[in-house]
């Protein structure tokens, strides 16, 4: 018998909640906080799971897991809660309200003793993290199930990506009012008098599923393009791609994008010939500002990017140097089969920073820059995979690895001295060498030569927290954020860290429990710092605990290996302080 064999399986209806601002409010008041949870969850929360015949698995503080054999039930089940918490806080002030985030997942879970696990559990968790204040997000199958069943009206909420998940899960969304909410604006950043675009996903008309690298990889590169100018705001690919699918018109995504043009087209990729539609709308007027249709040889792909860029450039009025127009013929490879390779890796990496996902992204960059050894860019990515497997122990000779991760780089600068990814690749690699001089110039000038791209932004956030200037970090942070409204969790962690080793510590825990959202998980060994900084030992002890949950192999030797820090003073308190709440030392 395998071991796969002995697994108990079964269908379920996952129901993950959460406490929204749950750090705020222990931070207020945290003995009564915790008094008026424990009466809620055995007064509200417990009562009407019981009625709807859940099982509680687990509560985690200010979370909770359980399990339905219904669907209805579980939405059933949510929606009292919701108006549980309604009707209690009604008699509170609004800074001693309760408020709940709600996820509902349909799918195969696997059983260990009372827990449950597996991606049933692993969607329903995620779906929790994007629910709005005091409302609902339902999986597609879930809301298949209630549809016609129950009274509560939910709107499509898209596609969301989630972390981990190898494709977009569609959604449906539930808000207290009882509207048909759209999907919940993220919080945008002003960049006062920015010309401002959104690039949305290209739709595949191809009818061929495999199609969509190819259609992705046509985003990709106008968005990057388009980065490299300084008079301009681009919204990062990872925002764009929720709206994939979604019924919700453009000026609504608009204004949860913060952005005031869009631009969305097709692609059909039959045989030896490509057909590509574009527009690009002012949502302010609703009138198109530009479109035009292309129908060219598969060959000619890259000369199609190149006039949509920089038509894009002058319809948005951008004013370009002739330095920043030779920057618009920026791409990865000009090898068709090589491009389509660059694409599925960078689809992998950005999925999560695993070592399963960075092995699939180095093989493709491998195979591409077979294909095309002159591009700067794919040595670049090649030298970042090699930079993330000596960081992470996924190696048996961390300095060979990185001596390699070190000679792409370098190659790749040679090639391409204005290439931004090759710049901050570098600034990486000679942070993990201790070369952290030569790390700030590198992380700076990535910046300089993308002023709109977030990659780069966030990047020198990280390199520039660990080499000593936590202040500049910030803005870096900060300016990532800005130009990416849906980041992916890693964003809020360097953002985290370096408010961290500013001494920022209350925005810096607000950040991080950002990150733990996005990426359950994450973030948390920031968090017991940052609670031990503050004198909060308990509270370190506590988030010390939830991290050995959630990572039990973690120790202290093996996290001090990722650690480059220029300050060897404060990365020794920090050891001393993850000592201090519990952590093994390995």
């Amino acid at each position: 018998m395998t071991a796969s064999s002995r697994l108990q399986r079964r269908l379920a209806a996952i129901l993950a909640a959460d406490v929204v601002g749950y750090s705020r409010l222990v931070a207020a008041d945290e003995a009564g906080t915790l008094v008026a949870l424990r009466q809620v969850w055995a007064e509200r929360f417990d009562p009407v799971v019981a009625a709807h015949r859940g099982r509680i698995v687990k509560t985690m503080g200010d979370g909770a897991l359980v399990e339905f054999a219904s669907a209805v039930d579980a939405v059933e089940a949510a929606l009292a809660v919701q108006a549980a918490m309604t009707e209690r806080n009604a008699a509170r002030a609004p800074e001693a309200a309760i408020e709940f985030r709600i996820g509902i997942n349909l799918g195969d879970i696997v059983a260990e003793g009372d827990d449950i696990l597996g991606d049933g559990v692993n969607v329903a968790a995620r779906l929790e993290a994007q629910a709005p204040r005091g409302g609902v997000l339902v999986a597609d199958a879930v809301h298949a199930q209630v549809r016609g069943k129950i009274a509560a009206e939910f709107a499509d909420a898209g596609l969301l990506e989630l972390k981990n998940m190898t494709r977009p899960v569609r959604a449906w969304r539930w808000t207290p009012n009882g509207t048909a909410a759209a999907v919940q604006a993220p919080t945008v950043m002003p960049a006062p008098g920015l010309p401002s675009i959104a690039v949305l996903p290209c739709a595949n008309l191809s009818g061929d599923p495999e199609q969509d690298h190819f259609a992705d990889g046509l985003v990709e590169d106008i968005v990057t393009a388009l980065s490299k100018l300084a008079g301009l705001r681009v919204v990062a690919r990872n925002s764009t791609q929720a709206f994939r699918g979604t019924s919700l018109d453009l000026a609504a995504i608009a204004r949860q994008l913060g952005v005031r043009h869009v631009l969305q087209g097709s692609v059909r990729r039959a045989d030896a010939r490509l057909r590509i539609s574009a527009q690009l709308v002012d949502v302010a007027t609703g009138s198109p500002l530009w479109a035009e249709r292309y129908d060219r040889p598969v060959d000619d792909l890259f000369a199609v990017q190149d006039e949509i860029t920089l038509v894009l450039a002058t319809e948005m009025q951008v004013m370009l140097t002739e330095g920043e127009q030779a920057r618009l013929r920026y791409r990865a490879t000009s090898n068709v089969e090589a491009w389509t390779l660059w694409i599925k890796g960078l689809t992998a990496y950005r999925r999560a920073v695993t070592r399963e996902n960075c092995t699939t992204a180095l093989q493709a960059w491998q195979r591409a820059l077979a294909l095309d050894p002159g591009s700067a860019s794919l040595r670049a990515m090649i030298g970042l995979m090699h930079y993330l497997a000596a960081r992470f122990d996924w190696c048996d000779d961390r300095t060979a690895t990185l001596a390699r991760a070190r000679g792409f780089v370098d190659e790749a600068r040679a090639l391409e001295p204005d290439n931004a990814d090759a710049s901050w690749a570098a600034s990486l690699v000679a942070l993990a060498q201790g070369d952290n001089a030569v790390a700030a110039v590198a992380a700076r000038n990535a910046v300089r030569l993308a002023p709109g791209a977030s990659d780069a932004a966030t990047f020198a956030c990280f390199v520039l927290a660990n080499v000593g200037f936590p202040e500049e970090a910030i803005r870096e942070g900060e300016r990532a954020l800005a130009l990416s409204p849906a980041a992916p969790g890693f964003y809020f962690g360097h953002l985290g860290h370096a408010l961290r080793l500013a001494g920022r510590l209350d925005e810096a825990e607000a950040t991080l429990r950002s990150y733990l959202a996005r990426s359950p998980g994450f973030g948390l060994v920031d968090l017991v710092l940052v609670h031990a900084a503050a004198g909060r030992a308990e509270s370190a002890r506590d988030a010390a605990r939830q991290l050995l949950a959630a990572r039990p192999d973690f120790t202290i030797a093996h996290w001090r290996r990722s650690q480059f820090r220029a300050d060897p003073a404060g990365l020794a308190a920090d050891l001393a302080a993850l000592a201090s709440a519990g952590l093994p030392a390995g």
